[in-house]
């Protein structure tokens, strides 16, 4: 009956997780359709969506594995040039933009989780601060690979080249895809405000089931405590594998909406950098570790409020930073989550005595 009680409580807490983006979606759409929302609002619609993606995913890695990764940006960065070079090869090969994206959506996915596979891999023996450098070179490798890559096609083939474009060799007929620092221009803009919504609804649901399955218990038992958990037969290295792997896949997905958000991208410091992985850890951490609901709403105030704030210029970061200080005493000050405790437990004991009543009358 307990067990009952108890998947109950976790459906519950899930579909209001879930309720929560879908009454948001209708309230912005009814904005869009009533013409009443403002323009730096309707800038930020996808750019919301694939930063709540980020967060969610990254806390699978920091809250519920346990394991500190400053490489977030790295995944999303694969994700972003691995779909927007699919989609800019197969521009006129695919005249539907709806089975083009899909088709992007899934190959960003799949090479972010590969790269995230092979990093999991070669660091199973590292983790805390070791962990924490690994990935953050990983993502700084990948994006100087990235600005120094030429890839250009013709009749024979594709060509690569590290140096210039001169290097490709390419034919008279040939043409750059990739151009290095200029990165990949005329892709298609396939990403919508929609697809940006189902895609988080299909983050939670993923990041969600995988939390109250069997190998989410395994992976927090990993957490806790890596001794125990392998000493009741727990396989360490598979659930790493899996948690970190799960959590790179979702931030290509990210990467992709981003990319096809964009006719040009490059591999920019402010969008793949260091500063981008810390900017998502800032979510994870502010919203509270573990908590993905906690993560969603920290991404989006985050994200909105540089943008509300630029008009007190040199104040507007002042502003953002007493903010990210009043949001971390809030949820991390012993003494506060003390009173919140005790407020909780005082209205859960008042609804337990009010139903007592009304079952005694």
């Amino acid at each position: 009956m307990n067990k009952i009680k108890m998947i109950d409580k976790k459906t519950k807490s899930n579909f209001i997780t879930y309720g929560m983006v879908i009454i948001a979606y209708l309230i912005l759409q009814g904005l869009i359709t009533s013409e009443s929302i403002s323009a730096t609002l309707n800038g930020l619609l996808i750019p919301l969506c694939y930063y709540v993606i980020l967060a969610v995913s990254l806390n699978l890695t920091v809250g519920i594995l346990g394991e500190l990764s400053l490489g977030h940006a790295g995944f999303m960065c694969v994700g972003a040039f691995t779909s927007a070079f699919f989609s800019r090869v197969t521009k006129d090969l695919i005249t539907s933009g709806l089975l083009r994206f899909k088709l992007a959506i899934l190959i960003g996915a799949a090479f972010a989780a590969i790269f995230g596979i092979i990093i999991s891999l070669s660091v199973t023996r590292l983790s805390g601060d070791y962990l924490a450098i690994v990935t953050l070179a990983f993502g700084e490798i990948i994006k100087n690979v990235i600005n120094a890559l030429y890839v250009g096609s013709d009749g024979s083939g594709f060509h690569f080249s590290l140096k210039d474009v001169a290097g490709l060799g390419l034919n008279t007929d040939g043409k750059v895809l990739v151009q290095g620092a200029m990165g990949i221009t005329k892709i298609p803009r396939d990403s919508t405000f929609v697809f940006g919504i189902i895609l988080v609804l299909i983050t939670l649901v993923i990041v969600l089931n995988l939390i109250h399955s069997r190998a989410g218990r395994a992976i927090m038992a990993v957490r806790d405590n890596r001794i125990a958990a392998e000493s009741v037969g727990i396989n360490i290295k598979k659930y790493r594998v899996m948690a970190f792997s799960i959590s790179a896949s979702l931030a290509g997905v990210a990467g992709v909406l981003y990319a096809h958000s964009m006719s040009q991208i490059t591999a920019s410091p402010d969008k793949f950098g260091y500063n981008a992985s810390i900017a998502i850890l800032v979510f994870v951490v502010l919203g509270g570790i573990g908590k993905v609901r906690g993560s969603m709403i920290a991404a989006i105030i985050l994200t909105m409020l540089p943008e509300y704030l630029r008009f007190l210029r040199d104040y507007r970061m002042l502003i953002y930073a007493i903010v990210l200080i009043v949001m971390m005493i809030f949820n991390w000050s012993p003494k506060i989550i003390e009173w919140r405790s005790t407020h909780s437990l005082k209205r859960y004991i008042g609804g337990l005595t009010k139903k007592k009543q009304k079952e005694t009358r």
